[in-house]
């Protein structure tokens, strides 16, 4: 798993809303069937083949990148520079902010801007971080993107 999933785990599996109370264990499917008779027995026919009814392709809700981020970082006292800096996101996000980890980010992300641990890097960084945010799934105000 690379530094990047990591980062949209921590952000997109934080929920606002309370825990969803826990639902009873579905009913066992019963055993199945095997029709070992013919389609011409007539004390006998052979199970229909009902298809399942299709999944639900409704997309699920954006996740709205900046409230998630505010409030952790309201929750460990407020004093995190996670809008401009790719390393307090990462300390934010409780991820490896090292220098090493950055390098692997950057090659994860095709991030090629100024040399390794440059602030030309890491502002670019944080940028590809929040454009990739906002194509799988997240609501990225512009002003983190740009």
């Amino acid at each position: 798993m690379g530094l990047f999933s990591k980062i949209a785990d921590r952000i997109f599996g934080r929920k606002d809303a309370p825990a969803p109370a826990a639902t009873p264990a579905a009913p066992a499917k019963p055993a199945a069937v095997i029709f070992t008779g013919s389609e011409h027995d007539p004390k006998v026919s052979p199970p229909s083949h009902n298809p399942a009814p299709a999944a639900s392709t409704t997309p699920a809700e954006p996740v709205d990148v900046d409230a998630v981020l505010t409030a952790m970082a309201a929750e460990k006292g407020g004093a995190s520079d996670w809008r401009r800096s790719i390393v307090d996101l990462l300390k934010l996000l409780d991820l490896d902010s090292s220098l090493e980890a950055r390098k692997e980010l950057a090659a994860e992300l095709a991030v090629n801007a100024g040399a390794h641990g440059s602030a030309e890097q890491n502002l670019a960084l944080h940028k590809a971080v929040m454009h990739k945010l906002a194509e799988n799934g997240g609501k990225v105000p512009d002003d983190l993107k740009n």
